[in-house]
Order: structure tokens, then C-alpha cells, then sequence
């Protein structure tokens, strides 16, 4: 039978055999391991091609420094591991708890040793499928109509041996370095080769070429033994508390901020490194100075014969030679292993080392070639965090989800409430879900009302971009109205330039919600699906078309939106007026006076009381409600005349007033509260 199966995954295409799998995954960094895992847990037919031996190989050299950026909290005081994954940046998602990077690593700032440490854990305990030193030097498509997409994908590695699969996914990360080509850059040193010990830059002076964390962490390396840097990037400096984007600089690596506004020798400059030129002088000394100087004349005959800046401005800023000049700027895709017929094009402006892909991760040019990872920023480049671990992990198992509709007719994963559960499904989410919280204005979490508004379907974070493709991605039909939960930061209160520390910065009001600047959730309330077309029209920088009705959850410092008068209760009366209906929860007795009252029940009354349920009585709960004012003390009342009490027939005139239910002659009976 074992040789039965192994022929049958076995095909041959002009002579060539292919070994066939119905998903390849190119890379078994962080993001081919964590879809290779939703893979396996979904029993489908699999293989992770990896170059090196081992999986993470970007990290056994990169950072060189060997200090990663991504948090790894200890304590939060909470025990809700989902909570917790909001500040655990390292973690893939698995169901083994071994597998929490916080018992690898006590290290707020981990080592990148402890990440390849982790991922080999991760590939190992969960048995995922990696074929190790296997590099996939040429992909090709194979038109077929019996395919999944219409055409297989042909892989081939570096012995030749070629391989088939019906889904290409692609998580092979960003490692090709960055290069800049001008007179000079000969005497460049990359980032990826230049020394790390810091005591081979004692008493020189270096030029940093670049402004992102690669810069300034080689920068914060020798910042204590160089006679002075500077840095220069066509950028300014980008902050990432002020941006509010993790992959902008970090605190952790900008000491040379110091350094510059304090006087203390080092600088930063601005310019187009593609205007600059690089002379060597016969010392060995590395002079700046700008290309078009050069035009006309042999840069070989030396400096003597070449003008420089200072020439003619004599405090030009970078006047003084330089020892040493390092390339720090960033990687990009490889494109190179990719047929043209697959259509891997790079994206354009300030997103080109990136691969063109949808909303959906699906590649613009290919169907069924999914991008993950890393090399799928371009999605929310410089928005939100899916280049980043804590981020990609969730685009990564949406991306699953999506597969799983589309190939094996495996619906998104959903959850039905009664109507009377909306209030605390969504301020159980906004106050837990990591990924709601990480990918920012990028996954939500969708309710899809049920006829009537009886009940409502709940869905975790889908890719808003193709909000108008739902239907379609999940299997989920949306007939009667939808609720999007997101998670922004207010609309402007995030750039290079702004001041995030401004007296009065944050909201407390809940009136004035709409106006939070700190990371908060948004509800937004559609009667119909968004279309393709209202999508494209949505205003800038809106993550979603005008809605039917919004509501802003007002932000909160603890991040816990659980206040009952500044959280709750204006979400709740903002639900009860998209759905026209009464969301309260009520005791027996009220829902019991209703019944002879009332020609319509709230929705807990039908849900619950008419149907036998409820919380059941006991002397201390009826002592509470009574405390409260919940309920009449009837045990220590006078009924010898007619009339019952009527102490609260104000408050619940007025309780039904709110509401528009319509009341009969004997409203006077009715002694019910809000609980």
C-alpha cells in the first residue's frame, strides 16, 4: 500500500517525474512553519522546502548584532493566554503550550540564537513536514483545467529533482540586501559582512548609509568607540512611538539621537544616496561628494583632479574623510527564482522590494500563489505589524481559512449567539483578541445578523481588504446587516512629525470617543455588504467605506474596556440603534409583568424567560436586587388596600419611554429595572 500511495504521488511531465503535494511552501522561517502547522492540523498534503538545515537560517545571521526588537513580556497579570499574546511578539500560535517563547527566553529583548533555538523546537515537537537543504532555484506554472487554480506549480531544486503542487505558498522571508550603485560604492562595506566587534572601529570615522534599525543598531554597536558617525538616508528619522509602526525606529537602538541633539559629534543628514559619490585618497581616506561632479572626468586619476563640495562651500556638512563607509538598507524579495508566466512583479514607490499581492495574500498575477510572511508587508506597510511575528502569525491563519473554503469547502470557522449575547461578544473580544489588537486596521471581527436580528453569526479576524469578497472567502452568507470590529489609532495622531506626547493627548469622555488617539476599538454597522466598487471609494486613509453607523469605544490607559458607564453602556444603546430593539437583561419578575404588559418582549424576556431559562432565585440574590433597587421588597408591604406600590412607576414609564414599547392600561403593575 506504501508504495501504491508513493507512486501515485508521482508524475511525469515530458519526461520529467515530479513528486506531487497538494501545497508547497517555500521557506520554513517563522511563516512557512506556522502555516505548515495549520496545514498539518487540517491533515492536507504538505511539504516545506527549506535551503538551509535547519529552519529560521535568516536568524542565525541576522540581526548582527544578534539583539532581536520583539518584546517578550514575562507578566502581565493576567492568566488569558490570548490576552497575553498581545505582548508576546515571538510566540508562534500552536496548541503546546512548551511552545510559548516566554519558557525559552526571560529576556525582554530575546537573543536571535534563542529564536532558532525556538523554531527548530517548533518544527521538531509538532512534526511538520521540512525537507531540509533544498533550495527552489526555478518556479513554473503547468496549464491544467483539472487543476485547483487552472495550472500546476513546477518547482524545481538545486539537484534537479522537480516537484509538483496545486497551491504555492510562498514564505521565503526578505534576504536579498538592499544595494545602492554609485561612483564608489566599491568601498562600501554591507551590512551583512561588516565586523561586529566594536574594538575594529576604535578611533575611526564612519558613514552609516541608511536610517532603519539595521543603521542605528550598528551604530548603537560602536557608538562608544568611533570618533564620530554619521548617518544618511533620503528619509528623515521615522519614530516608532510616533508612528506607531513597529518597524520604525526603536528606542532600544536610537542612542545616536543623543549623541546628534546633545553636540556630542554625531550627525544626521538627509539626501538621495544616488546623487552621492565616494573618492578614495591615497591615505586610504573616504571623501563624499556628489555625482555630478564627477561627470566628465576619470575618477581613477585621482582625488587631486576632482572637485569636491568643500571646494566651494567650505562648511560643506560631510567635509571631513571618513575610515569607513557601511551599507545599512534593509532587503528585498528574490524575484529572480520565478517564471515569467507566474507574474511576480514587484510593487511600486516606497512598497517595490515587496511582491505585488492582494488583500487577500493571493498574488495579483497568479492564482493560488500565496505570499506570507515578512514578504506580504506590503498589505500594511508602515500601518500595522504584518511584517513582524506578532503580526504575520494571524494574516497567516486567515490566509489558511481562506484555503480551507476555497479547496476543501471548509467554511470560516464561526460562532452563533442569540441577539442577547451581542453586548459581551464584543467586549469579550476587544478586551482579549491578539489578533484583532496586533493587525490593527487590518483583521476584524465580523457579526453577521440572522433574520430579525433573533441571533448573529460571529467571525474572527477576516482580512478587511476583501471585506466586499466574504460571501465568496468564508462560505458565510450576509443578508441581514453586518456589524466590523477593528482596532485604530485615531486618524491623526500617528507620523514622523507629530508630537505624541502633547499635554491633553488622551480621551476619557466617552461623549468624545470618536475623537481617541491611543489604540482603541471602532464598531462599524453596514446594512448591506460593502461592494468592490464602495471599497476603491472609501475615503483616504479609512480602512473601511462610510458606514450606516459607527461607534468608538472611548480608549482606555489599562487598555480595558470593561468600564460599565464609559464602555458598556454606550456600546450597548449604539447596537440597540442599529437593530431597533431592547439589548437589557432583565429578572423573571420583570419579564414575567412584560408578558401581561407588553405586546412585544425584549429579545432576553423571549430568549430566556418564555423559554424556561434564567438565573434561578435564591434569598441572597433577591436581597442584592432589593439593595439595588432591581426589585420591590414585597415582604415588609402593606397590600390591605386596592392598589399595589406604585414607588417605581417613573422610572419605569420612562424605562419603556426609551424604548418605544408599546404600553398598556395596566402599566401601573409593571415594577421592573435595568440590571
Amino acid at each position: 500500500l506504501g508504495l501504491a500511495l508513493y507512486a501515485s504521488s508521482l508524475c511525469t511531465v515530458s519526461g520529467a517525474t515530479f513528486l506531487y503535494h497538494d501545497y508547497c511552501v517555500i521557506g520554513a522561517g517563522p511563516a512557512g512553519l506556522q502555516v505548515a502547522y495549520f496545514l498539518q492540523q487540517a491533515s492536507r498534503d504538505y511539504i516545506v522546502f527549506e535551503r538551509s538545515h535547519a529552519p529560521g537560517s535568516f536568524f542565525a545571521l541576522y540581526p548582527r548584532h544578534r539583539k532581536l526588537i520583539s518584546i517578550n513580556k514575562q507578566y502581565t497579570g493576567k492568566s488569558n493566554s490570548e490576552f497575553n499574546l498581545r505582548h508576546d511578539w515571538n510566540s508562534l500560535l500552536s496548541h503546546d503550550r512548551r511552545l510559548l517563547f516566554r519558557h525559552y527566553s526571560r529576556d525582554f529583548f530575546p537573543n536571535a540564537d534563542t529564536m532558532v533555538h525556538y523554531l527548530e523546537d517548533f518544527a521538531s515537537l509538532l512534526k511538520l513536514q521540512v525537507q531540509y537543504n533544498t533550495a527552489i532555484i526555478h518556479v513554473t506554472l503547468e496549464k491544467n483545467e483539472q487543476a485547483w487554480n487552472g495550472h500546476y506549480f513546477l518547482l524545481t531544486d538545486q539537484d534537479r529533482k522537480n516537484y509538483k503542487c496545486s497551491s504555492l505558498l510562498v514564505a521565503a522571508g526578505m534576504w536579498v540586501p538592499n544595494v545602492v550603485n554609485f561612483p564608489g560604492s566599491e568601498y562600501v562595506e554591507g551590512y551583512e559582512t561588516v565586523s561586529i566587534n566594536p574594538e575594529d572601529f576604535a578611533g575611526q570615522t564612519v558613514l552609516i548609509l541608511g536610517r532603519g534599525n539595521s543603521a542605528f543598531e550598528t551604530a548603537e554597536n560602536i557608538l562608544g568607540v568611533t570618533n564620530f558617525i554619521h548617518m544618511v538616508s533620503r528619509s528623515r528619522v521615522r519614530l516608532s512611538w510616533a508612528t506607531h509602526y513597529v518597524g520604525d525606529l526603536r528606542a532600544i537602538n536610537n542612542g545616536l539621537l543623543d549623541t546628534y541633539q546633545l553636540k556630542s559629534l554625531d550627525g544626521l543628514l538627509e539626501g538621495d544616496l544616488e546623487d552621492l559619490a565616494i573618492v578614495k585618497d591615497k591615505k586610504g581616506k573616504l571623501h563624499i561628494t556628489l555625482r555630478f561632479y564627477l561627470e566628465n572626468r576619470n575618477i581613477s586619476a585621482g582625488i587631486d583632479s576632482i572637485t569636491l563640495p568643500q571646494d566651494e562651500l567650505d562648511n560643506f556638512a560631510t567635509r571631513a574623510p571618513y575610515d569607513r563607509v557601511i551599507r545599512c538598507l534593509g532587503w528585498k524579495f528574490d524575484f529572480s527564482i520565478y517564471n515569467r508566466s507566474l507574474r511576480m512583479m514587484p510593487g511600486k514607490g516606497n512598497i517595490k522590494k515587496y511582491p505585488q499581492i492582494k488583500p487577500s495574500y493571493e498574488s495579483k498575477g497568479t492564482r493560488g500563489l500565496f505570499v506570507l510572511g515578512t514578504a506580504s508587508h506590503s498589505v500594511d506597510f508602515r500601518k500595522s505589524a504584518g511584517g513582524f511575528i506578532h503580526g504575520f502569525r494571524y494574516t497567516t491563519r486567515a490566509v489558511h481559512r481562506l484555503l480551507e473554503n476555497r479547496h476543501h469547502g471548509v467554511p470560516w470557522p464561526s460562532t452563533v449567539y442569540p441577539i442577547t449575547q451581542l453586548t459581551n461578544s464584543i467586549i469579550k473580544r476587544v478586551n482579549e483578541a491578539s489578533g484583532l489588537y496586533q493587525m490593527f486596521s487590518v483583521l476584524a471581527d465580523i457579526i453577521l445578523l440572522r433574520e430579525n436580528a433573533t441571533a448573529f453569526e460571529y467571525l474572527e479576524e477576516y482580512p478587511i481588504g476583501v471585506l466586499a469578497e466574504l460571501e465568496m472567502q468564508t462560505g458565510r452568507k450576509a443578508h441581514s446587516g453586518l456589524f466590523v470590529i477593528i482596532m485604530e489609532y485615531g486618524r491623526n495622531f500617528s507620523g514622523a512629525d507629530k508630537d505624541v506626547f502633547y499635554y491633553n493627548r488622551a480621551v476619557g469622555e466617552a461623549q468624545h470617543a470618536w475623537q481617541s488617539n491611543f489604540l482603541h476599538p471602532v464598531i462599524y454597522y453596514y446594512k448591506h455588504l460593502p461592494t468592490e466598487r464602495e471599497m476603491k471609494l472609501r475615503p483616504p486613509e479609512w480602512p473601511l467605506p462610510r458606514p450606516d453607523a459607527i461607534h468608538h469605544i472611548v480608549e482606555d490607559f489599562l487598555t480595558d474596556w470593561t468600564a460599565p458607564n464609559a464602555h458598556i453602556l454606550p456600546l450597548r444603546r449604539f447596537l440597540e440603534n442599529c437593530l431597533s430593539t431592547d439589548l437589557r437583561n432583565f429578572f423573571a419578575e420583570s419579564c414575567f409583568l412584560f408578558a401581561f404588559t407588553h405586546q412585544k418582549l425584549p429579545p432576553f424576556c423571549q430568549q430566556g424567560y418564555l423559554r424556561m431559562q434564567g438565573l434561578v432565585g435564591s434569598q441572597e440574590l433577591r436581597h442584592h436586587a432589593v439593595q439595588a433597587g432591581l426589585l420591590q421588597d414585597y415582604t415588609h408591604t402593606d397590600f390591605s388596600g386596592d392598589r399595589p406600590p406604585d414607588s417605581h412607576d417613573g422610572s419605569q414609564e420612562q424605562l419603556m419611554r426609551d424604548h418605544a414599547i408599546p404600553v398598556r392600561p395596566l402599566q401601573h403593575l409593571v415594577n421592573a429595572k435595568d440590571e
